[in-house]
């Protein structure tokens, strides 16, 4: 009890030396209070973990806040504000920063970013009357932090400074430029799905990764259903044995097609292009990875791990001049064990519409995934009312959760860091893709090495930047061809 005593009152007097002056220099107390800490971790790193613990709570308790303050450049503001941008303003972007700013703590939006000015003014209008009240948030976006342009993600970055949080959600090519950028920046980071387009940029988000872990950076991509409870408590028990050993998979989002957005008046093919990310694979990666990356995550985490190769097929049946990308994949992979999974994505009308995951089991299957609110799991393979065995009901939002869990890991200087999970997440469509667009059976190692970029230029670009496909005479944009030398350098 007296040793408690005595770590509490030399706790309050260095604490006292070291933040109650007026000088925001360096002091002694400064130093003493490191050097305190520094001899506390060291008597942990000599003493039983557990009973260190025990032992220590009430320091813990009395220092854990000024602690966190130890190094500035990647945790909160000693107010404890963070500092938030958000480059990307369309829908993705918009629902992103409202659940930014709708965690916990105080926050302030200082720079919005984009290509096009009415999706920036329609955010930030969005956000101001949504948080006019709000108690905890401050809206403080002037003209002169509204950025627009190809460099806009580098103005925003730098107006919200080292220990904010940037949000990025424009079209997927950009997303290894931009996380790189703010990571070397000590900006932590929320990045929507898709993670990358293509190897290299799979290559260059892991190389980003490491530094990320290297300085203490948060980052949390957007695969909310990953921060869903009840996927995460189904694979639990499939972790348990409740099926048996998940011998095989099946990721499906099939779906109405996805329309094109008209050409404006006057608009530029690269401008048109963009707008039209989800019909042309170098900006989005295509469809079946950038819509069905979600079941992709979740397949790949009841598996524990990710493909070794994979052939698959598809194409395009209804005929439209829009896009280089197919409307239907069905993709094979096969895992390290043997075991299999049957990816399909189909954007059609007038089919049958399915978004699910499902896991097989020697003893039974789970089904969860994608817009799954209510995981289930049933013995034998018929999911038949008597057969049910397991069931879980999410009680909050994942697209919530998943910004909950990055300011508490800022706020808190907890570890959390998913760029290695989502880039081999990205990886495991591109493969799927590649080996569809190849007509050929890829395995992971050799694509993973592929140096094939499919917007070579995209560190450079500028509205004067010709895109990288253009269309023919007729309007028609080119198609890969399984099986022709044209699509085979799709893989070299």
């Amino acid at each position: 009890m007296l040793l408690y005593l005595f770590l509490i009152c030399v706790t309050m007097l260095l604490f006292v030396l070291a933040y109650c002056q007026p000088s925001n220099n360096t002091s002694l107390g400064h130093i003493l209070f490191y050097k305190y800490l520094t001899d506390i971790y060291i008597i942990y790193m000599k003493t039983n973990r557990r009973n260190f613990l025990k032992t220590s709570a009430v320091l813990t308790a009395s220092t854990s806040t000024t602690a966190n303050l130890f190094v500035p450049a990647v945790h909160a503001a000693e107010n404890n504000e963070i500092k938030v941008g958000l480059v990307g303003c369309g829908g993705r972007g918009g629902g992103a920063i409202m659940q930014a700013l709708s965690t916990k703590g105080p926050k302030k939006l200082v720079a919005l970013g984009d290509i096009q000015p009415n999706r920036l003014k329609g955010v930030l209008n969005g956000v101001s009357t949504n948080f006019a009240d709000a108690k905890d948030v401050q809206v403080d976006v002037p003209e002169d932090r509204q950025f627009i342009g190809f460099d806009a993600y580098k103005k925003v970055v730098e107006a919200v400074g080292a220990g904010g949080v940037v949000l990025f959600a424009t079209p997927p090519v950009f997303r290894p430029l931009h996380v790189e950028y703010a990571v070397e920046k000590g900006v932590h980071v929320f990045m929507e799905k898709s993670f990358a387009v293509d190897a290299p940029g799979v290559r260059r988000m892991l190389a980003t990764g490491k530094k990320a872990d290297e300085k203490g950076i948060k980052v949390v991509g957007g695969t909310e259903y990953h921060y869903s409870a009840s996927n995460a408590a189904a694979i639990e028990e499939i972790r348990k044995g409740i099926i048996g050993e998940p011998n095989a998979v099946f990721s499906y989002r099939t779906h109405g097609a996805i329309k094109e957005n008209k050409r404006q008046d006057g608009e530029s093919e690269l401008m048109y292009q963009i707008r039209n990310y989800n019909v042309f694979t170098w900006v989005n990666g295509s469809m079946f990875q950038d819509y069905l990356i979600h079941n992709h995550d979740i397949a790949c985490w009841a598996m524990d791990t990710y493909p070794v190769d994979a052939q698959g097929s598809g194409g395009r049946a209804i005929p439209v001049k829009a896009g280089t990308t197919f409307d239907h994949y069905a993709v094979e992979y096969t895992f390290p064990n043997g075991a299999r999974m049957v990816a399909q994505f189909r954007h059609q009308d007038r089919c049958w519409n399915y978004r699910k995951v499902e896991v097989l089991g020697g003893k039974g299957v789970a089904y969860l995934g994608e817009h799954v609110n209510t995981p289930t799991i049933y013995k034998g393979f018929s999911a038949k009312k008597e057969n049910l065995i397991w069931k879980q009901t999410d009680k909050q939002n994942p697209f919530q959760v998943e910004h909950d869990v990055l300011f508490d890991a800022i706020r808190n200087d907890k570890p959390h860091n998913d760029i290695e999970r989502c880039a081999k997440v990205s990886m495991t469509a591109i493969l799927g893709r590649m080996a569809v667009f190849s007509g050929q059976k890829l395995t992971w190692d050799d694509t993973f090495k592929s140096k094939v970029e499919l917007c070579p230029n995209i560190d450079t670009m500028t509205w004067d930047t010709p895109p990288p496909v253009l269309p023919d005479k007729d309007g028609n944009y080119p198609l890969a061809v399984p099986g022709t030398r044209s699509s085979s350098k799709l893989i070299e």
